[in-house]
């Protein structure tokens, strides 16, 4: 029944969900390693602190009010090759970057949430694969398997969501001590440039606003005589997608002085549309956690089936209507996002509770070269963005933030952008082993873009 999942007076544990219909989730074949792995993860200290966890839930609820924006952002699915400083650093560039063209845009305080330290599983359309006559199971991202095409590659090992858990901890740790060492410092925005900047048809424009910003932090400083102390860092958030419950399950604990439980393997997991079923499993691990939460709604929801399907999401998920506990992360693409936003926006107001909506405008505009080629472009993207801009203001909603699949690496999986990359251009750097990321510059671009388009001009 679609009202099991929200029923207040059935008991909530953190495997409650296994009595639960689920998807999306690989098959292991031996259940005793995986009792073993995640006996052994449930013994590990967990990644992040409740009152981090606290602190993003007031930040999204000031997002929710219109006073803050969410900027949430990385790889659509990690790699473990890839938990390198060079890498992980140009993550925190990138992010920065943004965010700072937003904060200056905008003239809103920017959330800065990344989809790493976590980011590892992906779910597939198909548990299987067929080449050349082999079929295999699914690539499910490095927590579950290997990509190499090969029985030993592709086989769910359980050890590897220790081996995840690893990687998210030594990237925790990096970033943390990047952050906290100044890397971050609004100070010196200039440190933050990739070196492949000054060929950007737009870096003349993010130079300009970068000496705008650090002439008004130290106008600021000596008018006042105080130090903006509060610049020197800033606050960065994990996300990832809570697919393989094994593992959420497993760092999910109570803490002390605080009342219920907390999934300290991230600040803000989201549920993805394929696993959005109101009776099913995912519904019923997420409802039972005090973190903040995203889900995802697309057009595969029938418009005749969507204010029900709303009303029983949040009944599970939203009970308390509790500021800042849910994010709505809506996706329907460039060609469909005007037929039904605005029947979202209605179905939310009608069960009379307050969330935070984002636009992610990479998954309902993905499409395939006449070679094969998974891509995005990046006119669909901003398309998506620009529409659901405008839909909002005029349903007398707000648009509190985006969530982009991108890197701060150079890749050429996206088309278009300010160099005009096409379908040839694709093969000359594509890394993506499952969806298409925007590039560097593609990303600052288009953080510059929905800035203007939010502040109702030019940055100038």
């Amino acid at each position: 029944m679609a009202t099991m999942a929200s029923d207040p007076m059935q008991e909530w544990t953190p495997n409650s969900w296994q009595s639960r219909p689920i998807t999306h989730q690989p098959g292991y074949p031996d259940p005793d390693a995986l009792d073993e792995a995640t006996t052994a993860l449930a013994q590990l200290p967990p990644l992040v602190t409740s009152w981090e966890v606290e602190s993003l839930k007031s930040q999204l609820a000031e997002a929710a009010r219109g006073e803050r924006f969410l900027l949430q952002g990385g790889d659509c699915a990690e790699q473990f090759n890839d938990c390198t400083p060079e890498a992980l650093t140009n993550k925190l560039k990138i992010l920065l970057q943004m965010s700072l063209v937003l904060v200056h845009g905008t003239r809103r305080r920017v959330i800065r949430v990344g989809r790493f330290a976590g980011q590892y599983a992906k779910p597939r359309s198909s548990m299987t694969e067929e080449r050349d006559g082999m079929t295999l199971p699914s690539y499910f991202g490095d927590n579950v398997n290997a990509a190499a095409f090969d029985a030993a590659s592709r086989h769910p090992n359980p050890q590897r969501l220790i081996n995840g858990y690893e990687r998210a901890a030594l990237t925790l740790n990096f970033i943390r001590s990047l952050v906290g060492g100044g890397f971050a410092d609004l100070h010196h925005p200039e440190f933050w440039n990739l070196g492949f900047v000054e060929h950007s048809p737009r870096a003349s424009e993010y130079q300009a606003m970068v000496h705008r910003i650090g002439e008004s932090v130290r106008f600021m400083e000596s008018l006042t005589g105080i130090s903006a102390g509060d610049l020197s860092r800033v606050d960065f958030y994990t996300s990832h997608e809570g697919l393989i419950l094994p593992y959420e399950a497993a760092q999910t604990r109570r803490v002390p002085r605080r009342d219920g439980w907390y999934n300290l393997s991230t600040h803000y997991p989201w549920i993805g549309m394929r696993t959005a079923n109101i009776d099913h499993a995912h519904i019923e691990f997420f409802r039972g956690i005090r973190n903040p939460l995203g889900v995802k709604i697309g057009p595969s929801i029938e418009p005749g089936a969507l204010k029900s399907f709303v009303s029983e999401l949040l009944d599970a998920l939203h009970p308390d209507d509790e500021p800042g506990r849910l994010t709505i992360i809506h996706r329907y693409g460039a060609q469909q996002v005007a037929d039904h936003l605005p029947a979202l926006i209605d179905a939310v107001r009608a069960t009379g509770k307050t969330v935070l909506f984002i636009c992610d405008p990479m998954h309902g505009n993905t499409v395939k070269t006449e070679a094969g080629i998974k891509t995005r472009r990046f006119e669909d993207i901003l398309g998506e963005l620009e529409q659901s801009i405008d839909i909002h203001a005029a349903n007398d909603s707000i648009l509190g933030g985006v969530h982009f699949e991108l890197t701060g690496d150079n890749v050429t999986e996206c088309t278009g952008g300010a160099r005009g990359l096409s379908d040839k251009d694709l093969g000359d750097s594509y890394q993506s082993l499952v969806d298409p990321r925007l590039n560097y510059e593609q990303s600052l671009e288009m953080a510059i873009l929905v800035a203007q388009k939010i502040g109702g001009g030019t940055n100038d």
